[in-house]
């Protein structure tokens, strides 16, 4: 049975695993691009017989919208996203002969909702806090209430997404010759995935589209 574990892998955390990496290409590996529609990254590390795969992935993506879902249509969107993101086998596919095993799986999202890692409880409290520290100017309260109830999903600079870290045992990592993934067939929103991969040997970064999703190793 697969556990959730806490905290989230991080990607700090995938390169300080592979201690054969130099200091540069490491702090490259770890350098995040901005937040894209239609783009998304995923991270991969090996350890000795353990691969690591963190993935960064805009909500729009994965569910349509960034914010936290208001009607029971978004809200069937996010619990079935949830549930495909936690089935690692349906968005990764080893090379059968490496013989690797899921581990540990763990999904976050900053969306807003009982799922977010208290990101959106925080936004509720600076919403507040802003309310009451502007109750002496009518307009301009209004105006800020205005804008929070007209776009709520503004609570992380408008910019919801998912998190998403496996970890895999393999038998023989040496027989891991390709990665194939899904998502795009899960995800159809998705135009391109950024793909930083690091092992005992080698560095590489390569992207992957809707024609070309096999990560070669």
């Amino acid at each position: 049975m697969i556990k959730a574990v806490k905290p989230l892998f991080t990607l700090s955390a995938v390169t300080l695993a592979v201690a054969s990496v130099s200091v540069h290409a490491e702090e490259n590996f770890r350098q995040h691009s901005a937040h894209v529609h239609g783009s998304v990254e995923f991270n991969i590390a090996q350890d000795g017989q353990d691969l690591l795969v963190e993935i960064l992935a805009p909500g729009a993506d994965v569910v349509g919208f960034e914010h936290a879902p208001n009607n029971d249509e978004q809200r069937q969107a996010l619990e079935k996203a949830l549930t495909q993101l936690n089935a690692a086998d349906s968005i990764l596919k080893m090379s059968s002969a490496a013989g690797c095993e899921l581990s540990t799986a763990q999904v976050s999202h900053t969306l807003g909702g009982d799922d977010d890692h208290d990101g959106h409880d925080h936004g509720d409290h600076a919403d507040e806090h802003d309310h009451d520290a502007h109750g002496h100017d009518d307009h301009a309260d209004k105006h800020d209430h205005d804008a929070h109830g007209h776009d709520d999903h503004d609570h992380s600079g408008g910019h919801g997404e998912f998190n998403i870290a496996y970890q895999y045992q393999c038998k023989d990592v040496s027989k891991l010759t390709e990665i194939d993934s899904d998502w795009f067939k899960l995800f159809s929103g998705t135009q391109t995935i950024r793909v930083n991969l690091l092992t005992d040997s080698a560095q590489i970064a390569t992207e992957l589209t809707k024609g070309n999703t096999v990560i070669k190793l």
